[in-house]
């Protein structure tokens, strides 16, 4: 059965399959980020600009990686946070027909997540869930209700590190923004996008001496449910826990 479905998605991705796109049929151009209320209250976000830069070594920062699955009480701080955030989806230009080049590669540039965070131990902010809008470099609150933790619980399997992380990343994949440029072979494209998120996460933290572990196991009807999403024209993808080293 697997190996029928496996089949399928690969027939499906094949680059014949690619070739009747909306951007070959000049259809509407999908928005890079999804809207937001005119009203909505936005948390700007240190400006990456006057981020600290810290020296690291390459060659250090490839042999010392490593996943960090348990976290310390000590909350990140604003600056740190909006570092990780720069580092994984910081826009550095818009281009024409929706697309953008970011601090990640992404396929035809059109960069199709849109950045959710359960923001648990941040100093100066409210525990709850966040949207990060990547072209205002600012979160945009979308619950901060007592129960908003337990909810999103229910979407993860390693509750202890879920618990103790100071903010969970998670990447929802807007669909239409890469079906527009690829069609068939879409799928194919933000699964493997979302690694290179993860990857620049990963290394991010190292440098900022924060601990991160990536989370392909979780629930995606529990979380795509918390996060309003439909699971076909939007879902989740991936997501990752981060925390201050013991």
């Amino acid at each position: 059965m697997y190996k029928d479905i496996f089949k399928a998605l690969r027939e499906a991705s094949l680059v014949k399959n690619n070739l009747n796109t909306r951007k070959i049929n000049h259809k509407e151009v999908p928005i890079p980020q999804k809207p937001y209320p005119e009203d909505a209250q936005l948390i700007a976000l240190p400006e990456p600009d006057y981020l600290e830069d810290k020296e690291v070594s390459f060659l250090e920062l490839m042999e010392l990686r490593s996943t960090i699955r348990e976290y310390s009480e000590r909350p990140l701080t604003m600056k740190e946070l909006s570092f990780l955030l720069w580092c994984t989806q910081g826009v550095k230009m818009v281009l024409p027909a929706g697309a953008t080049k970011r601090t990640v590669p992404s396929a035809g540039a059109r960069n199709a997540f849109e950045t959710y965070l359960y923001i648990d131990k941040v100093k100066g902010l409210e525990k709850g869930l966040y949207r990060f809008l990547a072209f205002e470099h600012a979160l945009l609150p979308v619950d901060t209700g007592d129960d908003v933790k337990e909810r999103l619980q229910k979407g993860f399997n390693k509750i202890n590190m879920y618990d103790a992380s100071a903010v969970t990343f998670m990447w929802a994949a807007v669909l239409d923004r890469m079906d527009y440029a690829f069609g068939g072979r879409s799928l194919q494209y933000l699964y493997l996008d979302a690694g290179h998120v993860c990857q620049n996460l990963y290394l991010a933290c190292y440098t900022q001496e924060i601990g991160c572990c990536a989370i392909g196991h979780f629930n995606d009807e529990e979380l795509n449910r918390e996060l309003g999403l439909d699971g076909e024209e939007e879902f989740m993808v991936y997501a990752a826990h981060v925390g201050k080293i013991r």
